[in-house]
């Protein structure tokens, strides 16, 4: 016998995603406690060999774009695996779509974050799942239209097949903003909207990006006569024709493979005014926030997925006569990368429930998450890219090889901070809140200070905050300085009043007073790793 299988890691499958100290106390601290149990069922499934099989096939059975039919007919449909339907049909039934806002629950918003990041199987199929949860306050300028579209975009039921919106059973909601020679500059479009007599629009233009080609409705931006302004188009008009929506092909992307990204041509596209004339941007930009929101939630799920995945490895692959996991440097680099996580963990938590009082009409909640949602997902999303290559180097060659998943992982890991504005974007738009709305400077400073005395180390970076900025020189050449110490100082502020003792004292030695490097795995001498590894290491058969 030449071959002999031994010392390989047993599949990480059998086990309870939401078994996550900091997301379950950020659960009930944000309101959301009610939810647990829902949040477990939907971890245990996610835990699933089943579950991580439809993710698997979803990216390697990618959408295929069918223009026409074997005839010649124009059909523009998109064709996916079995497997997509399966995971958008969980995702649906457990209302991670736009479920809570027909729920009057206070914490319903968070307690959806929440199971949101427990269902990180595939995250191609998170991208209708989000658009969806966040049309719904965009919709609302147009009360009309929202009462006939909204029962139907927050119904638990998945219904796919193009049929007239109305007819269906259950919605799912797109996004088709951006074109080719504009990208975030959306001011730049110029698909132009012709008003008719009958109170609709026809639109006739380009978008580069359109999400999730497949959905039922599509909220996008066009030139009215009374300038850039938003709409509502259907796939399928009421009398069951195809609107003029010409799917000209699909992207090929380096991740998010499982997902559809269209180039699309309205042709006298029919469409519905949303809010006024001129107002596109003041319209669409609550729906832009719910969608950053889910890219901090996407990204610190994709964080917690790695080092959980790393820490599995570690702990039953040996190597030069000792576990990985016992052997003292990867478990500096493990900690390292849980102290992350966590730090992603507790930040989205806050800013769920900053979300969910604000929707309920809290002002300083609304004015806490105007700045803090802009600053974290600055943040967040450009700590993962760093922290999915740290995670799958961790796993050596096996890290590297498909099957693995943490390619995938790793490939995902850039997506989140692009869309909805990437790094520079959302670092301007930190300095446009502090210049228009100077009280979301105030409530987060109050955030900041709410762990006053706790840790001299976080004293000093809040002091340090603070003087940035006071100093209004060469604000924009400094935006990402700025707002990065503020995120540091904020996750800070977070983990010491309510992360683990140990990682907060990480946090703060390594992230605030600079005892650290540059690269994970550099935590100083003293920290108390075995506690911080507790944390993330999976427990199978939970």
């Amino acid at each position: 016998m030449t071959h002999e299988v031994f010392n390989q890691v047993p599949p990480l499958a059998g086990y309870d995603v939401a078994d996550d100290a900091a997301l379950l106390a950020g659960l009930d601290r944000e309101g959301a406690g009610w939810a647990a149990a829902e949040v477990h069922e939907l971890g245990r499934l996610a835990g699933t060999a089943e579950a991580q099989e439809w993710g698997r096939l979803a990216n390697e059975h990618p959408p295929v774009l069918r223009t026409h039919d074997r005839y010649g007919h124009r059909i523009d449909e998109v064709e996916f695996h079995p497997a997509w339907h399966d995971l958008l049909r969980t995702a649906v039934a457990h209302g991670l779509h736009a479920a809570p806002w027909a729920d009057g629950r206070p914490g319903a918003h968070v307690a959806r974050a929440a199971k949101f990041y427990v269902w990180r199987v595939d995250a191609g199929h998170g991208c209708p799942i989000s658009m969806t949860y966040a049309a719904v306050p965009a919709l609302r300028h147009a009360p009309e239209l929202a009462a006939h579209y909204e029962p139907l975009l927050t119904r638990t039921g998945y219904d796919p097949g193009l049929r007239a919106p109305l007819t269906k059973t259950a919605l799912l909601a797109g996004m088709s903003m951006t074109e080719k020679q504009g990208g975030s500059d959306v001011r730049a479009n110029t698909t132009r909207a012709e008003p008719g007599s009958d109170g609709s629009y026809r639109l006739t233009g380009h978008k580069w990006f359109t999400s999730a080609p497949m959905c039922d409705v599509f909220l996008t931006l066009a030139q009215a006569p009374g300038g850039l302004t938003c709409f509502l188009v259907p796939r399928v008009l009421p009398d069951g024709s195809r609107n003029p929506l010409r799917l000209m092909r699909l992207k090929d992307k380096l991740g998010n493979r499982s997902n559809a990204s269209a180039e699309l041509e309205y042709e006298g596209a029919v469409a519905w005014r949303v809010g006024a004339e001129g107002r596109g941007v003041r319209t669409i930009i609550e729906m832009v926030n719910m969608t950053r929101l889910d890219c901090v939630i996407g990204a610190a799920a994709g964080m917690r997925q790695g080092v959980t995945t790393a820490a599995h490895h570690a702990a039953h692959r040996s190597a030069f006569g000792a576990y990985l996991a016992d052997q003292p440097l990867m478990r500096n680099v493990l900690a390292d990368l849980a102290v992350e996580s966590e730090a992603a963990t507790l930040l989205m938590t806050r800013l769920a429930g900053a979300a969910d009082r604000s929707v309920r009409g809290d002002a300083a909640e609304t004015a806490f998450k105007r700045l803090a949602l802009a600053v974290g997902k600055y943040w967040v999303c450009k700590r993962w890219p760093a922290h999915a290559a740290e995670a799958l180097e961790c796993l050596g060659g096996n890290g590297y090889v498909e099957e693995s998943g943490m390619p995938r992982l790793f490939r995902e890991s850039p997506l989140n901070g692009i869309w909805e504005g990437s790094g520079n974007v959302s670092a301007l738009d930190v300095l446009r809140a502090m210049l228009k709305e100077p009280e979301s400077v105030e409530v987060v400073l109050a955030e900041l200070d709410a762990a006053a005395g706790a840790d001299h180390r976080l004293d000093a970076a809040v002091a340090g905050v603070r003087a940035e900025l006071a100093d209004p020189a060469d604000a924009e050449l400094r935006a990402r300085r700025v707002v990065e110490r503020l995120a540091l100082a904020l996750q800070g502020s977070l983990l010491v009043r309510y992360g683990h003792p140990a990682v907060a004292d990480a946090f703060c030695a390594s992230r605030l007073a600079g005892d650290g490097g540059l690269a994970f795995g550099t935590l100083p001498p003293g920290t108390d790793l075995a506690a911080i590894l507790a944390q993330v290491t999976p427990k199978l058969g939970g």
